[in-house]
């Protein structure tokens, strides 16, 4: 029982670094998926498939390597030296996500609770450094929570998409696409952007649990749980006209279809787009203190301080710029995680 305990907090981990403000305001899946129409169930069942094999293989090996942050782990897929410029460029790109999730976050607050965004990107600094002081359990405590609420009410609002006049033809739809290349690439460079991303936190998290078996189910069962996420947020954000047009699109579709749960959800966007930035500043940090030796609190607030700064750009400029060119850099990462053999050793 204590085992399965472990696997469930391991997939709500794992579940929450994926899920960031992208994910979660819907404005990701219509940028990889939605906007495809039909084509992104068969885009979203390619990425699942490897969120399941190569979330696992990234945790165990994880294990195996003894490696307690990222840079371990690079150095093991690209050897030493190329691992150098994998870490620099990793650590740009947690600075750029992390800077989307605080935008997210300000985005939010604005949009919904009509709160100045920074009021809203200040307060989420200051339950960042609560949480980083508590350290690992807090990490879990946050994800364990908020993960769960959040599949539950992608779920209610999924059911109620389905009955709605019209959903059937809505659904077989496929838009004229102009860059076909573009939706073939996607499920690939929407997974690897979100490996290479949720190594920052799945390589130390699995070197702290140190149990093959349960890293490899969490894996499974957050892989799985990401795919049924994305299904059902598809399925729901299909049934929105234009639905490019929002910054937080799943939060429109609430107010139009539960308005008495919309507060309640905006809550659940808002704590999942938190979930994703403590992960990454967590697995940033843990990068960090090998080269700066000052107390890991500091690290997190010279992060804090960087990822403010970017997020000052608008959230879905932000988005819509950094999350597809980090996914076509972060291939690399995936076609050499899929292809790497099994072997203990770096290099």
């Amino acid at each position: 029982m204590r085992k399965w305990i472990g696997v469930l907090q391991v997939a709500a981990v794992y579940v929450g670094t994926v899920i960031g403000a992208g994910f979660a305001t819907g404005r990701e899946i219509v940028e990889f998926f939605t906007k495809y129409g039909f084509i992104g169930i068969i885009s979203i069942l390619i990425a699942g498939y490897l969120f399941i094999v190569l979330g696992s293989k990234i945790m165990v090996k994880a294990i195996d390597l003894k490696a307690h942050s990222y840079e371990v782990f690079n150095q093991y897929l690209f050897g030493k030296s190329v691992a150098i410029l994998m870490n620099i460029f990793m650590m740009f790109m947690l600075l750029g996500v992390c800077g989307v999730m605080f935008s997210g976050a300000g985005a939010v607050f604005k949009e919904h609770f009509g709160i100045d965004k920074n009021v809203g990107i200040y307060l989420t600094i200051a339950f960042t450094i609560i949480i980083m002081l508590i350290g690992t359990k807090g990490v879990f405590a946050v994800n364990t929570f908020v993960v769960p609420m959040m599949i539950l009410f992608n779920f209610i609002l999924m059911t109620q998409s389905i009955i709605t006049p019209n959903f059937l033809e809505t659904f077989l739809h496929i838009p004229e696409i102009n860059n076909g290349w573009r939706f073939i690439l996607s499920p690939f460079s929407y997974a690897a952007l979100n490996l290479t991303l949720a190594q920052a936190i799945l390589v130390p998290i699995a070197y702290e649990v140190n149990d093959k078996d349960v890293v490899r189910w969490g894996g499974i069962v957050g892989g799985a749980l990401l795919t049924l996420i994305l299904l059902s947020s598809h399925l729901t954000l299909i049934t929105l006209p234009n639905v490019t047009q929002f910054n937080i699109p799943m939060a429109v579709i609430v107010q139009n279809t539960f308005e008495s749960i919309y507060y309640i959800y905006v809550a659940i966007i808002y704590g999942e787009i938190f979930t994703s930035i403590i992960g990454n500043i967590y697995g940033l940090g843990k990068q960090l203190q090998q080269y700066i030796s000052i107390k890991l609190i500091w690290i997190y607030i010279l992060i804090i301080f960087i990822v403010l700064l970017i997020s000052k750009i608008n959230y879905g400029t932000l988005l819509s710029f950094i999350y597809p060119l980090f996914g076509y850099f972060s291939l690399v990462f995936m076609i050499l995680l899929w292809m790497k053999k099994d072997k203990k050793g770096l290099g």
